[in-house]
């Protein structure tokens, strides 16, 4: 699916930001660009928006006034200099709520959480759930498209984590583990170590002391022991 979005921003370098952004970003499109809600109410009457990335403060109307109007509402990324909108933000469902400036990494975050609970373009019809699952991730000066089926594990290298893949060399990206965690859906993934995420579908043995992935043993944090507890495999 591409997603087809809409800026609205009151400061011209913001959206100039966010569209460099989306151009990275494969399934991404910008259909249009607004600098007040008003302009905004108009495109979404004449165009089809799926997602919009709305600033806060803005003259006459503010963003979160302006969702409050909407009966339907697309899925909303609010962005703005402002903490204490936050609340009232994820009271209207936003997906998330970006404070700038905006890093691309907090802005790759927020897109994934609308991309990867969605199916990919072309996806065969006999496909499974989670095969049409992935997530992009910055590596080598460029967006890399990792479906989750194909996470083995994931290591933490302190501001690192190294994705490690059924085929293909492993794939090294700037991210905390922490970060992975929340990306990961938890019905796929477990982390069970300071420094391991784990598929758990690849899963062959565990102990109360360690995890087995074919011929691969990863140590089980005592932190996270109850977590394999929980699991049924």
């Amino acid at each position: 699916m591409i997603w087809k979005c809409l800026l609205v921003d009151d400061e011209p370098p913001a959206i100039r930001i966010l569209e460099k952004y989306i151009d990275n970003v494969e399934q991404l499109e910008v259909a249009g660009t607004c600098t007040n809600a008003f302009q905004a109410m108009d495109m979404l009457q004449k165009h089809t928006i799926d997602l919009i990335f709305l600033d806060i403060n803005m003259p006459k109307l503010t963003g979160i006034g302006f969702i409050k109007t909407l009966q339907h509402p697309p899925k909303v990324i609010f962005t703005t200099a402002y903490k204490e909108h936050a609340a009232d933000a994820f009271e209207l469902d936003a997906v998330d709520y970006l404070l700038k400036p905006v890093s691309f990494e907090r802005f790759l975050r927020a897109v994934n959480k609308v991309i990867h609970n969605n199916k990919p373009v072309n996806v065969p019809a006999n496909a499974t759930e989670n095969n049409q699952r992935f997530l992009y991730f910055r590596a080598d000066r460029k967006m890399v498209k990792i479906f989750l089926e194909e996470i083995v594990y994931v290591e933490s290298l302190k501001d690192y984590v190294k994705i490690h893949r059924q085929q293909g060399k492993p794939l090294v990206i700037k991210q905390s583990i922490s970060t992975m965690e929340e990306i990961l859906p938890p019905t796929l993934f477990v982390r069970i170590h300071r420094s391991f995420i784990v598929a758990i579908n690849k899963i062959t043995a565990f102990t109360n002391h360690d995890v087995e992935i074919g011929s691969t043993e990863i140590p089980i944090g005592r932190l996270y022991s109850y977590k394999m507890q929980q699991l049924k495999i």
